[in-house]
């Protein structure tokens, strides 16, 4: 498990995260989304004792990370997936770092399996991918076969059937028992990976909750409608908080009305609907909700890209 506590940091005048509190627990996988500059790393870092804290605590098992014993076997860690020495095969890369904690060489190869970094094992880290970076630093989190899972963007530089990978990995090693935090920009990954969710934004916690809940709290679910009658079913579905707005393909949109009251409405005016739809909101639209006024870096549209003269 890890629990976070009134966690703050300063840099100078800039607070870079909040006074925030949140648990991680185990048997899910827990997303951590927030805007670029929201504090979403900081708190990662000092997590896992890389950035000293101003004030509150962050602990892993019960414990700060820096009184762990053996951190590897009990956190497996992926921030920068570029930080192996690039002179290094895969493999010795791996071997360094297992020896630190009297982890063998069979663990390795065996981790190296685990990521599919069978063909390249042999070969030096400067020559790899992206892609392949990622799964040598997820084979790195993994020596140790620690309990707790924290991944910084784990999908990003992955082909498809390595984000195929990396998602049914976690989901197994949740299901295992394991506790995973999982950070990632990319929603529709999220939204298939993750269990529970975490929404930083300026350095505050906005949401804290299953991932289901954080959608429908955030977002509103809409009736869509397709009718060639389109006063009569407006005029039979009015009420003091129904709202229909036209859609752009001509269809209409009933909100704060569920999908079978509107068909009762419309059977009742003996209106014959074409289609009709209950359209619920995405972790897309709910991010941007979460986080609209917490957006630190924001592009301004312009009309044209040279700015014209």
């Amino acid at each position: 498990m890890i629990r976070v506590h009134s966690l703050t940091k300063h840099y100078g005048a800039k607070v870079a995260v909040d006074g925030i509190s949140f648990t991680v627990e185990p048997g899910k996988v827990t997303g951590f989304l927030g805007p670029n500059g929201a504090g979403k790393s900081t708190t990662m870092r000092m997590i896992v004792g890389l950035d000293r804290p101003t004030a509150g605590m962050a602990e892993v098992n019960g414990r700060p990370y820096v009184d762990l014993p053996a951190p590897l076997r009990e956190v497996g860690v992926l921030l920068d997936a570029r930080s192996a020495h690039k002179r290094r095969t895969a493999y010795k890369h791996l071997l360094a770092i297992a020896a630190t904690h009297g982890i063998g060489a069979a663990r390795v190869r065996e981790v190296i399996d685990l990521a599919g970094l069978d063909a390249v094992a042999d070969q030096r880290v400067g020559g790899f991918s992206l892609g392949m970076n990622q799964r040598l630093g997820i084979a790195a989190a993994l020596l140790g076969d620690p309990q707790t899972i924290i991944l910084d963007e784990p999908v990003n530089g992955l082909d498809p059937d390595g984000i195929l990978w990396i998602r049914g990995f976690l989901r197994q090693l949740a299901a295992e028992g394991r506790t995973v935090l999982l950070s990632s920009h990319l929603m529709s990954e999220m939204t298939q990976t993750a269990d529970h969710l975490l929404v930083i934004g300026r350095g505050a916690i906005l949401a804290d909750g299953p991932l289901h809940e954080v959608i429908t709290s955030a977002t509103r679910s809409v009736v869509r409608v397709r009718t060639r009658e389109v006063e009569r079913l407006m005029h039979a579905v009015a009420g003091p908080d129904v709202t229909v707005t036209t859609g752009a393909d001509n269809s209409l949109e009933v909100a704060n009305l569920d999908a079978e009251s509107v068909a009762r409405a419309a059977a009742a005016a003996g209106i014959v609907l074409y289609e009709i739809t209950t359209v619920e909101g995405s972790l897309e639209d709910a991010y941007l909700a979460l986080t609209a006024e917490d957006t630190e870096y924001r592009a301004t549209a312009r009309g044209s890209i040279g700015g014209g003269k």
